[in-house]
This record gives structure tokens, sequence and C-alpha cells, in this order.
């Protein structure tokens, strides 16, 4: 059976209840299955056509789907109000993290979008994240004074509640200096956070509190890992979708770390990276591997990618070992920061080169996402409306992220505070939005 999670009316026509246990193979079974259940739900979810009703969003483990997609047993599925003022289902909403702020901007997918809140102003928002199981936003806010706080909210444009953590306890000896990105889990009210200093923390409330993982925390290599230039960070949660106990870390400069237990216990995958800013004479055992970033296809959550300080690599285990795909196979450098794994297409994987470690702008003053459909086997400049010519921006590492569209929609800030955005998986771009503050983050979804 599927696991169904309603909130507030729908909740109220099934008897209160917020979960529940329902058969059914597809959307449209499931559906039916609760009709059945609770008739005060009738006409709620579904039209008289049995369609879903245009401003209803049905979410299975974290994709936006139809009625007619089929629905395995343990799914998680979520039934949702779009988004409150919405338009139509080719609209879009992008979180756009700052130096002096969050915005929320909201608009047609891959056009100019309109900035419809600014939450936190002044303030570092280091990362922000809608949750596709239950719409909340979360939002990683830093302040210059008092620092690091995370919130959350089920209305960017109204107040944020400010959640208790993540934050050490005594015993650790260490404060949290910023927390570098917010995940999403599988299981209801699972929620995941990684800080510097390079820390896991879960949330089993929605992200209202915080608990930090102590067998990451406690590992008797700890004293041996070394802080990236932004810091010792763990910045890359991924977590299989379909065995959630399962899941990648990706940390900065410390390696892969990986679990099949929900993080009772961690080991690293590192077989195969290269740390080429190593003397050659290095130990293969070192801990410092300076990982920028680790995504998983949900359509297979065996393959990882993973963008590397100087490499792009792939991995066929579940980050067990790893194959050089940035070597020799059409990026102009094979360094850089922002990363996406195509989320139904495991081939698919999309990066954005800057020129060096030395020198970390667009190379050739020319602004191109790359993308490969075979694995990394070859790569493809994507440039159709992005600026060529004197163009020399710098794209962090949380600042480029997808919709779950079909056809995918992409979207990536710069430095310079341009967002631009595609719609149609990267063949065309368009400046979503300009003259922002400098941008730490992008994340995106559909709404409406």
């Amino acid at each position: 059976m599927a696991h169904v999670n309603l909130r507030s009316p729908l909740r109220d026509l099934a008897g209160g209840r917020s979960s529940m246990d329902v058969a059914g193979r597809t959307v449209a079974e499931i559906v039916g299955e609760l009709e059945r259940e609770h008739p005060k739900l009738v006409g709620w979810v579904r039209d008289e056509q049995g369609r879903i009703r245009e401003h209803v969003t049905v979410f299975v483990n974290g994709e936006r789907v139809s009625i007619e997609a089929t629905v395995a047993s343990e799914d998680q599925v979520h039934i949702l109000p779009a988004i409150s003022g919405g338009a139509g289902g080719g609209s879009g909403e992008v979180l756009v993290g700052t130096h002096k702020g969050l915005f929320v901007l909201r608009g047609e997918r891959g056009e100019a979008m309109d900035v419809m809140a600014r939450a936190f102003s002044g303030q570092h928002v280091e990362f922000a994240i809608r949750d596709p199981r239950t719409g909340t936003y979360l939002a990683s806010v830093t302040h210059g004074q008092y620092g690091p706080r995370v919130f959350l909210t089920d209305d960017p444009g109204g107040e944020w509640e400010q959640t208790t953590g993540p934050a050490f306890p005594e015993d650790a000896d260490a404060t949290v200096a910023r927390t570098w990105v917010i995940q999403p889990g599988v299981e209801d009210g699972v929620v995941w956070a990684g800080v510097a200093p390079a820390a896991l923390f879960r949330s089993d409330d929605g992200g209202r509190t915080w608990e930090l993982n102590r067998a990451l925390w406690d590992d008797p290599s700890r004293p041996e890992w070394q802080a990236g230039g932004g810091g010792l960070c763990l910045h890359s949660i991924s977590i299989d979708p379909v065995e959630p106990a399962r899941m990648a870390l990706g940390i900065s400069a410390a390696g892969v770390w990986l679990t099949d237990d929900g993080g009772s216990s961690w080991r690293r995958g590192v077989k195969g990276l290269v740390a080429r800013y190593l003397p050659d004479d290095a130990p293969g055992d070192v801990f410092d591997l300076c990982v920028h970033n680790v995504h998983r296809p949900s359509a297979q959550p065996d393959t990882l990618y993973l963008q590397f300080h100087g490499g792009v690599y792939r991995s066929d285990d579940a980050g067990e070992s790893w194959n050089d795909i940035g070597a020799d196979s059409g990026l102009p450098s094979d360094f850089g920061f922002p990363l996406v794994a195509h989320p139904r297409d495991p081939d698919r994987a999309y990066v954005i080169p800057l020129v060096a470690d030395v020198d970390r702008v667009t190379p050739e003053g020319r602004v191109r996402v790359y993308e490969t459909r075979d694995r990394g086997e070859s790569w493809r400049a994507l440039g159709d409306g992005l600026p060529q010519q004197d163009a020399y921006l710098t794209v962090l590492r949380q600042a480029f992220g997808h919709d779950g569209g079909d056809p995918l929609g992409l979207y990536f800030g710069a430095e310079s505070g341009e967002v631009f955005g595609s719609a149609d998986e990267g063949e065309t771009w368009n400046v979503v939005a300009d003259h922002l503050p400098p941008i730490l983050s992008v994340r995106a979804s559909q709404w409406g």
C-alpha cells in the first residue's frame, strides 16, 4: 500500500487523519479508494470528469505527477493545494538566496518573473527550499552578528517561524557556523540539514527541531578532515528515494560518505577520485578530497554524479567507486561547483564549468551550461540566450537547480545578481531576474 498524506481541509474531510495507507496502482485508483473510504472527499480532489482539479497537486516521492502515474507499495503520496496566488500550470516559482535576503520569484516557467516576496532583508540566506511533500518552505539564514538559524513557513510572503536548531549539544564542543543545505527526506516529517563544521542533523517534525547525527560527528577520522575554501562544510545530501536509509553525503574537503542504515554507521566512498591539487607522492588514503557537489537521479538511485575540485565523476554503484567523466569529453574545464542530475533520465546531467580554482569565472567570457546525455561520455554546450561575450560570471555550488517539470525547467544564478531560466531542458535560456544581490542558492518548483 502507498502512504498517503493529507493537509487541511482534506485532512478534516478524512476524519482528521493526516496520513493513511491506501491501496492502488495509480494516482487515480488511490484517489478513488480515498473517496470510497471517506465520501466527504468526493469532488474535492477530482472534478466531475475525474481529472485532478486545476489547483490541486499530487506528488509521489517528491515528484509532481499526473493522475495516470503509477504508484508502488511504500511510495509516499502527498495531495496538496496549489500555492496561494497561483496561476496556470505553466507557472513556476524560484527561491533565490542572496547576500541580502531571500527573493521569491514567480511567473511563467523560463520567462521573466516577478519578485513575489522578499524576506530576511540584509541577511545571508544560504539556502531555501520548498518541501514538495507538504508545501512548507525552509530557509537557512545567517545573521552577520547573531549567527545562523533555520526558519519555516507555509507562506513565504508572510511570517516565518524560527526553528530549534540545528545546534550542537554541549558535549560536542562546537558551534554551527552556517547551514549549507536543507534536504526533505522520504519518510513523513523527516528533513535533513548539512552544516559547517561538517555535521549532519535530522528532524522528524518537518524541520522544527533538530538532532545531531552522532555517528558521523564522532567518526574516528574526523581529526584528519581538512577545510576547503568555504570551510569544513557538509553541502550535499543525496537520499535514495526507494531505500531512504541509503544516503550519500558530500563534504568539503573530506570526500563522500555513505550509509545504508539511515546514519547509524558511515563509510567513505572515494575510490577513483583523484585530487590533482595534492603532490603526486601523496598517500592514497588522504582525507582532503574536496567534493563540490553530489546529486542522484531519482529514476536510478545507484547512479550518482559528482563535481570535484578539478574533475567531474559518475558512480554506478551508489558512491562506492567513481569514474572520471570530465577529462577529454568536451568540457572546456572540469572545475566548477554547480551540478544538476536529471531526475527522470539517469543518463543526463548538467554542469556549469569555471576556468579553474585560481580563476573562478565562466571560460572564455561565455556563459554556457554543459549537458551530457550519455552518462558523461560526451558533453555539449547549451548557451542559446545566455551571454556569450565578455561575461565572466561565477556560479556557486547551490545556485543551480531544476523544477521537476516535464520538460525539465532549469535555473541558475550568478554572484553578479542575474538569474537565468530554461523551460526546455536547457535548449534555450532567458533572464528570469536581474539586479539582485550576489546569489548563494537557487531552488525551483512548479506551482499553480
